[in-house]
């Protein structure tokens, strides 16, 4: 089809077509990691992170294209997960800021918007590197403002901007050393070769539906949609005595919303209040016992979409019964079993949020004083709305957020932009990392005085991780086979072998230096509390003037994290 214009309906069509490509491909994207090991995630990233945008993208069917490209840019920016996810928010974002005002789009405009959303990206990387995601769509861009100063159709356009993504992917292990010795090309950029193919794919009738199913959509079991955050619990009698009974969510169309106004204003009413979004659309949640007051001072502004009131008594009674829950009053009726609890008073000058895998690194990190872990990090990237929703539940008004993974850093940074709270990224870059932060914390001290101690503290610490490669792989000592057993020290393979046990012995050797005093083993899932033990005991006698700490991890896929300091 030769489409001269773009209205929202096709734009809405163009994403869903997106995400299924994806969805088909993630796989495929995955497996192009650097390393070898099991926890490359960039298709499922990217997948999950427009799967978000395509959720809100539904609730404006029928809308502008402006309309639609900004419900595009809040939906994933709220879902995304891992560099590859918010760097394709980004996109999206500065897309929607160039349609903005506009109902519908030339050709040409549309190849505008996509220069203007990989500039916005690039503005978003504080060091971007050449030979990865960024370098494709830039170059996708380039191209198809090239093809669109011609006066020509969409379907060109996108032929245009897929070529040369296409051909620069295939170039971007000559610009990368990393993915050279590896053998592959880089797996973002190979997901937004895949963003765009889908894009043309519908512009050319060859996906075209009217109603995806919405259910299919979301993140993979025992995982939460990347949406407005919700609140989980243990039901308990303690918390029977709620000061806000109503618990209620709108969605808010309109122009030049004043987010901090309503804010402020619903704060006055109730509490665990959140808005988030942009001038034209808002998500609001709010803890309150007057919810047709809030409605009535939303309405104020702007256009109710839907909206979710929750009596939070009654479901705690329910659920003490243990029985489903109905919501009192609703935009759209459905059932629940999630249950909102009020945000406590700020207490204290700070609080820490910290990402991990593993039930026994998670509560070793709430005894070191983490007020909330969002479960992730190597297996499921954290969105940026789940990190947003244990920002606003910490009871401070200062807020650290400790990643651990270097692919969940920048979805940490995003919830800057969400939130009224002063959030602090510490760049942890592994679990070892955070540990180290936490046991450095002092509530006594100062937030600045505590971001001085996170930061010396993870400079100070040796970070190591035993796992398997997944695939064949070189490196640069030799072969990798799939199945072998990895050595990592601070993001690069330094031992390769087949028994678990040696392959930590020698990592460690090659860890430990003349001043070291402490050596910590983290072990995961796969490994027994007798096997841990049996290898702290040949640890202890091989390294005598050393403490030597065996814990509980619970982390899947990696068999040891190993921390020395």
């Amino acid at each position: 089809m030769d489409f001269s214009t773009v209205d929202g309906e096709l734009l809405r069509l163009m994403v869903v077509a997106a995400k299924e490509t994806l969805e088909k491909n993630k796989d495929h994207v995955n497996g192009l990691n650097v390393f070898p090991v099991p926890d490359g995630d960039t298709g499922t990233n990217m997948f999950l992170t427009i799967s978000a945008a395509v959720r809100e993208a539904e609730k404006v069917r029928g809308g502008t294209v402006s309309e639609m490209a900004k419900a595009v840019s809040m939906g994933s920016l709220m879902g995304a997960r891992g560099n590859s996810g918010v760097i394709l928010s980004q996109i999206f974002r500065g897309f929607a800021r160039a349609m903005e005002g506009k109902m519908v789009i030339n050709p040409l405009d549309f190849a505008r918007a996509l220069q203007e959303g990989v500039d916005t990206a690039y503005k978003a990387v504080m060091r971007p590197v050449e030979g990865t995601l960024l370098t494709v769509a830039r170059s996708a861009a380039r191209a198809a403002m090239a093809v669109a100063r011609r006066g020509t159709t969409l379907r060109e356009v996108l032929q245009g901007a897929v070529s040369s993504a296409q051909d620069t992917l295939r170039h971007t292990p000559e610009m990368l050393p990393v993915l050279r010795q590896a053998g592959v090309v880089d797996a973002g950029g190979q997901g937004f070769v895949y963003v765009l193919t889908g894009y043309l794919q519908a512009v050319q009738g060859q996906t075209l539906l009217d109603s995806p199913e919405i259910g299919d959509l979301g993140p993979a079991a025992g995982t939460r949609p990347a949406d407005t955050p919700t609140v989980e619990f243990q039901v308990t009698d303690e918390i029977s005595d709620i000061k806000f009974i109503y618990d209620t969510e709108l969605l808010l169309r309109g122009e030049s919303l004043p987010a901090d106004e309503i804010r402020r204003k619903l704060g006055e009413i109730g509490d665990s209040v959140l808005v988030v979004g942009d001038p034209s659309l808002l998500k609001i949640h709010v803890h309150t016992n007057h919810p047709g007051e809030a409605i009535e001072l939303c309405l104020e502004h702007g256009q109710l979409i839907e909206f979710v009131i929750k009596n939070m008594k009654e479901q705690h009674e329910a659920l003490l019964e243990k029985l489903p829950v109905a919501q009192t009053v609703t935009g759209k009726p459905t059932m629940t079993s999630a249950v909102a609890v009020p945000a406590p008073a700020i207490e204290k000058s700070y609080g820490i949020v910290s990402v991990v895998a593993g039930e026994g690194l998670a509560a070793i990190m709430k005894s070191l004083g983490a007020d909330e872990v969002v479960s992730g990090g190597n297996t499921m990237n954290p969105s940026a709305a789940e990190l947003l929703g244990a920002v606003e539940r910490v009871p401070a008004p200062v807020v650290f957020v400790l990643p651990n993974n270097k692919n969940v850093i920048m979805a940490a940074q995003q919830v800057k932009t969400l939130t009224t709270k002063d959030v602090r990224v510490i760049p942890t870059r592994s679990v070892v990392q955070g540990l180290a932060a936490l046991v450095a914390s002092n509530p006594k001290e100062s937030p600045a005085e505590n971001e001085s101690r996170f930061t010396r503290s993870i400079q100070g610490v040796k970070s190591g991780e035993v796992t398997y490669a997944v695939r064949a792989a070189k490196w640069e000592h030799g072969e990798i086979r799939a199945g072998d057993i990895l050595g990592l020290w601070e993001d690069n393979i330094v031992v390769v072998g087949s028994d678990v046990a040696e392959v930590t012995t020698s990592l460690v050797r090659l860890m430990v230096g003349k001043d070291s005093s402490v050596l910590s083993l983290y072990y995961g899932e796969d490994v027994t509390a007798a096997q841990a033990e049996s290898l702290a005991a040949t640890l202890q006698g091989a390294y005598p003037s050393l403490e030597v700490e065996v814990h509980a991890g619970g982390q899947p896929l990696y068999y040891y994290y190993v921390s020395v300091e």
